[in-house]
């Protein structure tokens, strides 16, 4: 068999038709070399043979002894059973207990008088040592080398444990790795040997031996490095190929202008830009002057100023002839963007128009539910270059948009869009247009390097003068009713003194039932109706429900409106412009006012039911108040329980306003898997060892070797095996998922 194949054979050919398809459909495993790199998720220490009278508290202990007595005893009135088990070895006693389903097989096997090892963590009930829910494994008494050979084996082993389904539980998935684990002496090594015997890593072959059937825990630390740098290494080469391929592509070169629509933009500018402002544009003004196309990620804290170092980007493109577009993820957010750098750019804005400067050009707005009329000027301002600016969602992407000459794209909030659609948009400039993306939630570096790794990263962290600090705290409903009263109490307050207030929701709350943006799972299953037992089952609260409550009681009197993303467009855009003109007190809104959303004079925001809302989303939300010279208020409603998860969450969220801090606890309390696999691309996960929060000097060190190795050998013909490994790493949907910033 050769090396490659060995890797490729289907499961189904070494462990039969039924295991195969359990492994294939609950497991995502189909081949041998899928099951070699399905690892243990942890290991259960037998530890060494111990004699029951020298038993230590708290510690992994196996031991051989005979069983003396068992019973059964039933709890909570008959309907528990709980089964007792005491062993002697001649040295001192031990108990061990069995609960539930769990004492059937134990009840018909340790009878009086049978010998069998015991493995488990020592505990304390009742003064008496004990272990609950021990593994065991019987011995013949009658065969003495075999019973010591028996526990050899058993005894002081490191257990894998495997990430396990309903249908197939670890101890089976192990018996199915020792049928392929011969196969891992065929594993095509992707580390230049030169790396690997300069960090002095264990072969591949080992490492795979090792991390499968440890014989101590020093073979799992070994066996881990090398997987870990593996992972690394193979996804940043992959990014370093993107990153060089990118160079390789022409683009038009878009230099700065003196005294154009830039110089007259930035003098009338009312404040200075922050060193941090100038900082990120001097670099994508570089990367504008270059002659193949910017990829640069601009993440910033909400409120830093993004909008105004990408929209100073745009106008530079503009001055060297070429044309810029923003895309954003929805209707609200373009409408929003457009008013915002119209107002910023006043008759800049207006070129061509009566009143408008004679420098200046023509921004526009393109969505899918504009009139007519409106929509083919806007088309006809973009095919003549009258149009230098055009703000819009995905209907910039359909096939009638042309443009004269597409020189910058700008995206905001890039991990909303595909790349189908970054493609699609890209493909209408003559060449490549230079790529800016912007993001306002922080993402720490290794995860930047990661996910976003085909993109130069800038981070603006510095928020601009008269932004005002905003207080956070968690009001438990539940716990303590009255603190929810003194919510309503404090937006009444704010609203007396000339503020505003945002209240949010999770649901929306009409027929449809249906969460709106990216919830948690809680939020995506409004539950069953609440129960008299089980109150924690109500539906998340919406919008139209909270808002006539609202009206009716604790802010009665006041101006409430909804907002929400299955209003007609029309009918939003005029709540929007309402709530920004001072007319509307209070807006009751789902998620679509979470990015981009810019009203100064909202000074409070309540989110109800906070806990439904993930870390990063909660200080997206938050980033809507403190916008003005007054402080901003948030109120994190939740029920959920003082000693809950969530409850955490939320402190944690109320305890800090760096999104740094936060992105890194949301990224500690969720899944790898969602943060660089399906949620990111439709697609598993290549990283199984790795985690990129704590790895960060792995990724870090990997980045830089294969940059190296890339720039001394883009094409990887002097390395066939790393070839050959990022082949079978990078299927279509791989690349795509690279493709993606």
């Amino acid at each position: 068999m050769d090396r490659v194949s060995s890797f490729d054979e289907p499961l189904k050919k070494l462990l039969g038709g039924a295991t195969a398809k359990v492994m294939a459909e609950h497991l995502d495993l189909h081949t041998v070399g899928d099951l070699l790199h399905h690892y243990p998720r942890r290991y259960e220490e037998r530890g060494k043979l111990t004699a029951l009278a020298d038993l230590p508290l708290d510690e992994h202990v196996t031991v051989v002894a005979q069983v003396a007595d068992a019973r059964i005893l039933m709890f909570n009135n008959g309907r528990g059973k709980r089964l007792e088990v005491t062993l002697t070895d001649g040295s001192g006693r031990l108990q061990l207990v069995f609960f539930g389903h769990g004492v059937h097989k134990p009840h018909k096997e340790l009878l009086p008088g049978r010998q069998a090892m015991f493995a488990g963590k020592v505990s304390v009930f009742n003064r008496k040592m004990q272990l609950a829910h021990p593994t065991y494994q019987l011995l013949d008494a009658s065969d003495a080398d075999e019973a010591t050979e028996a526990v050899d084996a058993f005894a002081g082993r490191l257990l894998p444990i495997y990430p396990a389904c309903k249908q197939l539980d670890s101890w089976r998935i192990a018996k199915a790795v020792d049928a392929v684990l011969p196969s891992a002496q065929d594993a095509v090594d992707p580390l230049p040997a030169s790396l690997r015997e300069g960090r002095g890593f264990t072969p591949l072959p080992e490492a795979l031996l090792k991390v499968h059937r440890p014989q101590t825990k020093a073979d799992v630390e070994d066996a881990k490095a090398r997987l870990k740098w593996d992972e690394a290494f193979v996804l940043q080469v992959a990014l370093a190929r993107r990153r060089y391929a990118d160079t390789q592509l022409p683009a038009a070169a878009r230099r700065p202008v003196a005294d154009g629509l830039l110089d007259a933009f930035d003098a009338k500018l009312p404040f200075t830009l922050t060193e941090g402002q100038q900082k990120v544009s001097k670099e994508i003004f570089d990367d504008l002057a270059t002659e193949h196309p910017m990829h640069r990620l601009l993440q910033g804290e909400v409120g830093s100023g993004k909008t105004m170092v990408a929209l100073r980007a745009m106008l530079t493109v503009v001055d060297a002839g070429g044309q810029a577009a923003m895309l954003a993820p929805t209707e609200v957010l373009a409408q929003q963007h457009h008013r915002s750098i119209t107002e910023m750019m006043g008759e800049l804005a207006e070129g061509g128009m009566l009143g408008g400067s004679d420098r200046g050009t023509k921004v526009v707005l393109l969505t899918g539910s504009m009139g007519m009329a409106a929509r083919r000027q806007a088309l006809l301002d973009l095919v003549t270059g009258e149009a230098g600016i055009v703000i819009g969602t995905h209907a910039l992407i359909e096939d009638k948009v042309q443009f004269h000459d597409l020189g910058l794209v700008v995206v905001d909030e890039q991990h909303r869009f595909g790349v189908e659609q970054r493609d699609a948009l890209r493909s209408k400039g003559k060449q490549p247009p230079h790529l800016l993306v912007m993001t306002a939630t922080p993402i720490p570096r290794t995860v930047a390097m990661t996910v976003f790794g085909d993109l130069e990263t800038s981070v603006l962290d510095q928020l601009p003068a008269g932004r005002s600090p905003i207080a956070s705290h968690v009001v438990p409903a539940k716990d303590k009713p009255h603190f929810l009263a003194r919510a309503w109490e404090r937006v009444a307050e704010e609203v007396e003194n000339g503020h505003q207030a945002y209240v949010v929701c999770p649901r929306i709350g009409d027929d449809a039932e249906e969460t709106e943006g990216k919830k948690g799972k809680a939020a995506k299953k409004a539950p069953a109706k609440a129960s008299e037992e089980d109150p924690e089952k109500r539906p998340p609260l919406a919008v139209l429900d909270t808002a006539d409550e609202l009206r009716k009681g604790a802010l009665a009197g006041l101006g409430v409106e909804v907002l929400h993303g299955r209003m007609h467009p029309d009918e939003k855009d005029d709540v929007m412009r309402r709530f920004a003109a001072g007319d509307v007190d209070v807006l009751v809104a789902t998620t679509v006012i979470e990015v981009g959303v810019n009203v100064p004079n909202a000074t409070a925001m309540v989110i109800m039911d906070a806990d439904r809302f993930g870390v990063s989303q909660l200080h997206q939300l938050r980033g809507r108040v403190g916008r003005g010279s007054a402080p901003g208020l948030c109120l994190l409603v939740s029920e959920a329980h003082e000693a809950s998860p969530a409850r955490a969450r939320l402190s944690a969220v109320a305890a800090t306003l760096d999104g740094f801090e936060l992105s890194r606890i949301d990224l500690e309390q969720r899944r790898e898997g969602d943060v660089l696999g399906q949620a990111q691309s439709g697609v598993r996960s290549s990283l199984r060892m790795l985690t990129v929060i704590d790895d960060e000097e792995v990724i870090a060190a990997a980045r830089e070797e294969a940059v190296a190795i890339v720039a001394a050998d883009p094409e990887l013909e002097h390395l066939p095996e790393l070839r050959t490994v990022l082949a079978a790493l990078l299927d279509k949907d791989r690349e795509e998922y690279l493709d993606k910033g």
